[in-house]
């Protein structure tokens, strides 16, 4: 039983790439750009959804300043090189989303989905390199990232007809979605809210208009940016607390 638990998560990945390989293409809605807060604050358009960003730097710069010394630690540093390469990702989606949001456009938008799938890289090459101790966590990460990249080229270069195919962009962003199954099992609630939050940052994305109409000061989008932001913090929150000395132990950071 505990070996087919194992194995699971690997499977909804297989199930997952083929759905959507059977699926065909999926497009971008034609109204995507059209979002429902566009009110202007101190000369910045679209302010809310600018602003909202900062929260997930400033979790981000958190997060690298507390965990960088700590990063040869054995209690991190198997998982080292994709936990850095997420957080810099998540810094890199507060600047990227905040151009986009800027003047929305398919040219800008690929700066705010770029960092996102390297997040995600960067968190599933970190899962998996303390899963199966011994593995390269450099060779993962980077094979991941450039996956990563290559899913967000592949939207890009076939929208030139404004059709472009989501599939591989969002089978990279859904990877983490296992997550769950395959963090060390004292991280595991952790990674499981993380998880939930997210799935409700894209619910909000969904119903941008329909929050910002019921609440009439924000927005399903800027919603999304502050789960988002939340889910950051309780991954950053559990690192942390992972190097965190037992008593008796020195401080590692």
């Amino acid at each position: 039983m505990n070996r087919l638990l194992a194995r699971l998560p690997v499977v909804i990945v297989i199930v997952s790439a083929l759905v959507l390989v059977i699926h065909g293409p999926i497009h971008q809605f034609a109204h995507y750009h059209d979002f429902a807060d566009r009110r202007p604050l101190l000369g910045i358009p679209n302010a809310a959804d600018v602003l909202s960003n900062l929260g997930l730097a400033l979790v981000s710069l958190w997060a690298l300043a507390r965990l960088w010394p700590a990063r040869r630690d054995a209690r991190l540093a198997a998982g080292w090189p994709g936990y850095l390469l997420f957080f810099v990702a998540l810094l890199l989606t507060a600047v990227g989303s905040g151009f986009y949001h800027w003047a929305p456009d398919n040219a800008r938008l690929v700066w705010d989905r770029l960092p996102i799938v390297l997040a995600c890289a960067g968190l599933l090459a970190a899962v998996r390199a303390e899963t199966y101790p011994g593995s390269d966590a450099w060779t993962w990460a980077s094979v991941l990232a450039v996956a990563a990249v290559m899913s967000v080229g592949w939207w890009y270069f076939t929208d030139r007809d404004g059709m472009g195919d989501l599939r591989p962009y969002l089978f990279m962003q859904s990877l983490p979605l296992v997550l769950s199954g395959l963090a060390p099992r004292d991280d595991r609630l952790a990674f499981t809210l993380a998880i939930l939050l997210y799935v409700l940052a894209k619910v909000a994305e969904l119903n941008d208009h329909a929050m910002f109409a019921a609440s009439e000061w924000i927005s399903g989008h800027t919603v999304k940016h502050l789960l988002a932001m939340a889910a950051a913090v309780v991954i950053a929150a559990r690192l942390v607390a992972r190097i965190r000395p037992a008593a008796g132990e020195g401080s590692i950071v």
